[in-house]
């Protein structure tokens, strides 16, 4: 099959830490080659995509704005959407802080003030930031997280805890859910993705290294699902998983096996 479009997840996939994986810059030749669009979406909600860009820019690849997409800029658009004027209190990063000021959206100064909770990554989540998110639920607030990656991989093969551990931290103190998690896979998340493509889910192909986002993503989707061992996905993992790809492969090395069917 020719596909029209590919989504590239990034950490993990294209790189790790930093360095860029074996495979990636001929992976993402090949696929500009055969003429198919291109989308990097990560569920790493903390930079901007102006940001990602210099990043893969540094890896010397090709990219442009309009061919990433994040958790943040889900989460961003979301809120605009759907809470236009109501006062937003973030746990999270200064770059998740940055996204959402510059969209312009209302943030509340405490905690009390908020209408709406966000709950993000931050490396310097810490007690008083999950007091903070205890009183905003408390009083009320909408409770939304960024992306549920409860471990991220690192470089030298470390992994470290992601949002979805300190959306856990902050939600259990009440024992409640978020109503939305906006990364990969949630519906927000899947739009996004297919709007950036251009092009039916039939005719599009998503590589990820994790089940529970990457691939159930594309799999809701109805796109093409690929695999890669490059990440934090295990043999056994994928054995007890719910969510089975279509295709795996070591890494993006061997996407043109893929492409070739």
């Amino acid at each position: 099959m020719e596909y029209e479009g590919v989504v590239f997840d990034l950490d993990g996939t294209v790189y790790r830490g930093g360095e860029l994986l074996p495979g990636a810059a001929a992976a993402l030749d090949r696929v500009r080659a055969d003429g198919a669009a291109v989308l990097f979406f990560s569920n790493n909600p903390t930079k901007s995509r102006a940001a990602y860009v210099e990043r893969l820019r540094g890896f010397g690849l090709d990219v442009v704005e309009s061919e990433v997409l994040s958790a943040g800029t889900i989460t961003t658009r979301y809120l605009v959407a759907e809470h236009s004027g109501d006062a937003t209190f973030l746990v999270g990063s200064e770059g998740m802080f940055d996204q959402l000021e510059s969209a312009g959206i209302r943030l509340a100064e405490t905690p009390t003030a908020a209408d709406v909770l966000v709950v993000s990554w931050d490396d310097g989540f810490d007690y008083h930031d999950m007091k903070d998110g205890y009183r905003a639920l408390a009083n009320g607030a909408t409770f939304y997280g960024t992306d549920p990656d409860r471990i991220v991989p690192a470089s030298g093969g470390r992994m470290v805890p992601g949002s979805g551990a300190i959306i856990n931290a902050v939600g259990g103190v009440l024992q409640r859910e978020p109503e939305k998690i906006l990364g990969k896979p949630s519906a927000e998340a899947q739009l996004a993705a297919l709007e950036a493509l251009d092009a039916p889910p039939e005719r599009c192909l998503v590589v990820g290294d994790r089940l529970n986002t990457d691939i159930a993503l594309g799999e809701r989707a109805g796109m093409t699902t690929v695999l890669v061992r490059t990440g934090v996905t295990t043999d056994a993992d994928l054995a007890d998983s719910d969510v089975s790809p279509d295709h795996v492969i070591d890494s993006l090395a061997d996407l043109g096996t893929i492409l070739g069917l």
